[in-house]
């Protein structure tokens, strides 16, 4: 049976991939903030419902534009219904932990994801991180955790029940950057990748909202209209897209890794937003996550390979 090779693991991020990777972490760093402030508004599962819905005509449009092949056969019915369906339950769980936990724990947890990446990386698609990679993820990592705070007081055990959620958030994220990197979803379009995502996404968030008993009790605001529209045109539909372009092209693990400026992105969008104070502890974090991601990205001696399982 037929096998195709993607020799990516070991590619050293581009400058526009680079550049690329700080747009988007700076769009995701309002992702948990933006679900705060719409929350008294917009429930959280039903907040994650319709910006699922409105990110598939957008993804539907891009395609088009760009030519991309959204229905044929092409071997990606199986690997992208699995994605959907955690993709889905990623989002319930993510949500749902918002509203026990604070936006700036949940960011926290949230980008453990690069550990669950390298873990599956090195367990499915054949990537093996030196040393200094894993030194550096620890270190990114710890820099995100002197920025934040963590441990924060006055944590009891409904926050805690928020942090689990967010991990387990987390550990599913990094679960499909894997399924999209090691199956034939890496041949697809990215359109077509995440749009698999985004439509089975829609039913399992739709029955957490009737399970929940969310419903609007008055007509939403400016603000929370302007923030699930944001979060469903740009995020999902773009952001996400571009996303999966990406692990398509570059070592999954090493692209995870770069995802810890996102919260370092988040806690200045505290301070700009929210008028949180920055202090010198946020600078030495920055510095901390910007010499774990120099350990992560530097070019390895030797390119491994990638083969997709045919099965899948």
């Amino acid at each position: 049976m037929h096998k195709t090779v993607v020799s990516s693991t070991g590619r050293p991020l581009s400058s526009g991939a680079v550049a690329l990777m700080l747009v988007l972490c700076l769009s995701w760093a309002f992702n948990q903030i933006a679900v705060k402030l719409a929350l008294p508004d917009i429930p959280p599962m039903l907040q994650a419902t319709i910006r699922s819905t409105g990110a598939l005509p957008v993804l539907l449009l891009a395609a088009r534009l760009r030519g991309g092949k959204m229905f044929e056969r092409d071997g990606t019915l199986g690997p992208g219904l699995l994605a959907g369906l955690i993709f889905g339950v990623e989002f319930v769980l993510i949500f749902g932990g918002l509203l026990y936990t604070s936006a700036s724990r949940a960011v926290v947890f949230l980008y453990t994801t690069p550990f669950f990446v390298a873990l599956g990386s090195y367990g499915f698609l054949g990537e093996r991180l030196r040393g200094a990679q894993w030194a550096g993820l620890a270190l990114s990592f710890l820099g995100v955790a002197l920025a934040i705070g963590v441990p924060q007081a006055n944590v009891d055990s409904r926050v805690l029940l928020g942090d689990l959620l967010i991990v387990g958030g987390g550990a599913i994220w990094g679960a499909t950057t894997v399924i999209a990197k090691g199956t034939r979803l890496s041949l697809a379009a990215p359109e077509k990748a995440l749009s698999y995502q985004v439509t089975i996404s829609i039913p399992i968030l739709a029955a957490a909202v009737w399970l929940g008993g969310e419903k609007l009790d008055h007509v939403p605001g400016p603000l929370a209209i302007s923030i699930v529209t944001y979060q469903g045109i740009w995020v999902v539909g773009l952001t996400f897209t571009l996303w999966f372009a990406l692990v398509q092209s570059y070592s999954a693990s090493k692209l995870s890794a770069f995802t810890f400026i996102t919260p370092l992105f988040g806690v200045a969008a505290s301070y700009l937003i929210l008028h949180d104070e920055l202090t010198v502890a946020f600078g030495a974090a920055a510095l901390l996550v910007i010499a774990g991601l120099y350990l992560v990205n530097r070019p390895e001696a030797a390119r491994e390979k990638v083969v997709p399982d045919p099965n899948l």
